[in-house]
């Protein structure tokens, strides 16, 4: 663990200097703030059937959000113009567990530009604006990992229905799960599905204790049945989710994992950088080397001198990988 402060509070410092209280409002938002988020979600409004806002990202293929009938619980990020080879998937649970696929819209725009095809957790209710990342709240979760698996069961019947807009254009054989704080859980506990190729997970990691404020029911277990590489990137110390990443890493010895610790703070880049900044950045690599194979992408995470380790904004920390 050399080179990696283990920090980030177990509950409200306020006993502590302002500073500290600050800088725990900031990553974990008040419980009021929580309350506000879990009665909003349900009141936002959900747009008609279609493309949802304009095309994006600086990938090869400006991407859009999609609202499909067939699939009413999720939002769909595609290349505006499909390319002329398949799509490996892209599975995404939001932070909070919140219903709304809009509200990782700049970064899965991004991703999908890429030449993926994603599928988020949640209506298309709002894009989200600002720095603040969405808190797990302390009501039921408005989403679930089934939910996930629901998503990929439908990417399946898709790409095999003969006439449809999607046949043959996805490929099966490469699918990633991503998620944010309590999406990350989501993903995770999906990974054992054989039909998963890698997990990533920003700001999260399994409760050191207990279940938290999660409603994904998930405990240390579930990392001894990962299949296929997992990445984990924290926003550093300050990052309530860094302890449980961490803790984590440490437990996992049968598949490659990664940890990437950049000191931005449990909200990521999603918001406060274009295209969803250093996190869309780090995702699109590892994508493109797990289920694209490219020896440009995997030089980013592998090798003695990976990109990211000799970064001095980022400590990383390496299983199978070296």
């Amino acid at each position: 663990m050399a080179g990696i402060h283990v920090g980030g509070s177990r509950g409200c410092p306020c006993r502590r200097e302002p500073r500290a209280v600050k800088r725990w409002l900031r990553g974990c938002g008040l419980a009021v703030g929580m309350f506000v988020v879990a009665v909003a979600s349900a009141d936002l409004p959900v747009p008609p059937w279609g493309v949802v806002g304009e095309p994006a990202g600086t990938g090869s293929w400006p991407a859009i959000a999609e609202y499909r009938k067939e699939l009413p619980g999720h939002t769909i990020y595609r290349p505006l113009q499909l390319p002329d080879r398949v799509l490996p998937v892209v599975l995404w649970g939001n932070g909070a567990c919140r219903d709304n696929g809009l509200g990782y819209s700049a970064f899965l725009r991004e991703i999908a530009s890429h030449g993926y095809f994603v599928i988020a957790l949640g209506r298309p209710r709002s894009e989200r604006r600002g720095v603040a990342a969405p808190t797990e709240r302390l009501e039921p979760d408005e989403t679930s990992p089934e939910q996930v698996i629901e998503g990929l069961d439908w990417a399946v019947r898709e790409n095999a229905a003969a006439g449809g807009s999607l046949y043959r254009r996805l490929d099966l054989a490469r699918v990633a799960v991503m998620g944010h704080s309590c999406g990350g859980l989501q993903a995770l506990a999906v990974s054992p599905d054989p039909r998963i190729t890698t997990t990533v997970l920003f700001n999260s990691g399994v409760y050191v204790r207990g279940r938290g404020r999660s409603g994904v029911r998930i405990d240390k277990e579930i990392l001894a049945r990962l299949h296929g590489p997992i990445a984990y990137f924290t926003g550093g110390p300050d990052d309530m989710a860094h302890p449980n990443a961490l803790d984590d890493l440490q437990r996992i010895d049968r598949v490659p994992a990664f940890l990437g610790a950049l000191p931005v703070g449990h909200s990521g880049t999603f918001w406060s950088e274009a295209h969803g900044g250093e996190w869309a950045a780090v995702a699109v690599h590892w994508l493109d080397w797990q289920l694209g194979g490219s020896p440009a992408a995997a030089s980013y995470f592998a090798g003695p001198a990976c990109t990211l380790c000799t970064d001095p904004r980022w400590t990383v920390i390496r299983r199978r990988l070296d």
